[in-house]
């Protein structure tokens, strides 16, 4: 069984257009930061990236869309969602 948080799939959706100030419009990550998270070691250090992650997808109102489509790469995969045990934040 794969290990929930250590092999979780890249945040990104595959939209990859960075018009948002740097920031892809479809996960909102920087290219930096899609090149940091494949660097990322073990539990801790991707639920941390996931977790402000998510924060900036609320606070622009796109974690609904986000997480869906998400959400469907980990089916694909046949990988448990790491979504299913993040605590999210409430839209401010």
């Amino acid at each position: 069984m794969a290990k929930r948080w250590a092999d979780a799939p890249s945040p990104c959706i595959d939209i990859c257009k960075y018009k948002d100030g740097g920031r892809c419009i479809g996960c909102a990550m920087t290219k930096p930061e899609k090149k940091r998270f494949k660097r990322l070691d073990g539990k801790a250090e991707k639920k941390a990236f996931f977790r402000t992650l998510a924060e900036r997808l609320v606070r622009a109102g796109r974690y609904d869309r986000w997480a869906h489509v998400y959400r469907r790469k980990c089916d694909k995969k046949d990988h448990p969602c790491p979504l299913d045990k993040l605590e999210v934040p409430a839209e401010a």
